[in-house]
């Protein structure tokens, strides 16, 4: 496979005014062996027209519209269509370096099927890049330099969603877009852990997320916090849990709460710390909190930390080290 067909699936709706910006740099690719399946998921906008007429310039380019309603639909849509042997997603707000394409093209025939190539990303904006947005940039890019993505994966999303490719084979191992759980990248990011694919480190940045109020992400309710703790975890008692271990839930915050409320409603049983002192000894949705202090009394238990204070996940950490446990078989951090 000298010279794969590399598929680039684009969901747009409502991107006027970024999708020039966005198709320019896929022309601009010095890898141009690829297509585009492009999905309008019901602008009403001037974006269908923006693409057509991009389509007519160029035979690789290919827009229709979506036959339901959403970005996974408009994703299955999309992959229908595609031929390439070679798979990736763009968002139609976001710009490719112009060796996006062949980096991760020439890194997945270096290791070959059962990878997924990855690349870092940056953050810009008319307005600059808030706080939150700069250290998860910071955090995820880290990851992805070492290719240890898949060690934080209860944390956050730890694949970008516009900056990974697979294998075709591979993407139909991990049932494609088959799922409708959102956030749709971070489901699909769980199915690669959980499908064993290995991430291929990178130290290059290859592709621009482009931050602005309207943006999906920010918009829509499927990517409000409790879908992604409900896919944390439905796929944590899928692929972690171990039901002859003790499961233990540290803090008792909002995050914690939500954990420990799920739980009880799919009759998971644990036990429920914190070190809040108006909460210790409190029944709260019929499990009473208990003080930290309550571990030396619990056998090889799996933890699940819900505790954000940076410093305190730090303590944690040299907590569970120095007796010897292991992160994401022994704790595993929610935020």
């Amino acid at each position: 496979m000298e010279k794969p067909l590399v598929s680039i699936l684009i969901p747009f709706k409502n991107t006027e005014d970024y999708l020039p910006d966005c198709l320019r740099s896929i022309l601009g690719q010095t890898y141009q062996h690829w297509e585009v399946w492009a999905v309008d998921d019901s602008s009403s906008d001037a974006s269908w027209e923006i693409v057509c007429q991009y389509a007519l310039n160029d035979s690789r380019i290919n827009v229709i519209k979506n036959s339901g309603q959403g970005i996974i639909n408009a994703l299955r849509k999309a992959y229908e269509h595609c031929q390439g042997d070679l798979i990736t997603r763009m968002d139609s707000d976001d710009i490719m370096v112009p060796e996006k394409i062949s980096t991760m093209v020439n890194l997945l025939l270096r290791h070959g099927e059962k990878h997924v190539a990855i690349g870092k990303v940056k953050y810009f904006s008319d307005r600059g890049i808030s706080n939150g947005y700069e250290r998860y940039e910071n955090w995820l890019n880290l990851l992805i330099e070492k290719g240890t993505n898949y060690s934080e994966i209860y944390k956050e999303c730890v694949i970008p969603s516009p900056c990974w490719m697979v294998f075709k084979n591979d993407m139909d191992r991990c049932g494609a877009f088959e799922s409708d759980r959102y956030p749709e990248d971070y489901d699909l990011t769980f199915r690669f852990y959980e499908n064993k694919l290995k991430c291929i480190p990178c130290n290059k940045t290859l592709h621009f997320w482009r931050d602005y109020d309207t943006r999906t992400s920010r918009t829509s309710e499927h990517y409000a916090a409790n879908y992604f703790l409900e896919i944390k975890i439905h796929y944590f008692l899928k692929l972690e849990y171990e039901p002859s271990r003790p499961l233990v839930i540290w803090g008792a915050g909002n995050k914690g709460k939500t954990i420990a409320r799920n739980l009880v409603e799919r009759t998971k049983d644990f036990i429920w710390i914190c070190d809040n002192p108006n909460k210790i000894g409190k029944d709260i949705y019929g499990k009473k909190l208990h003080h930290f202090g309550i571990l030396n009394e619990i056998a090889n238990p799996q933890n699940i930390i819900t505790v954000a204070n940076e410093k305190e996940q730090i303590a944690i950490k040299k907590f569970f080290d120095g007796i010897k446990k292991l992160p994401m078989e022994d704790y595993f951090f929610f935020c």
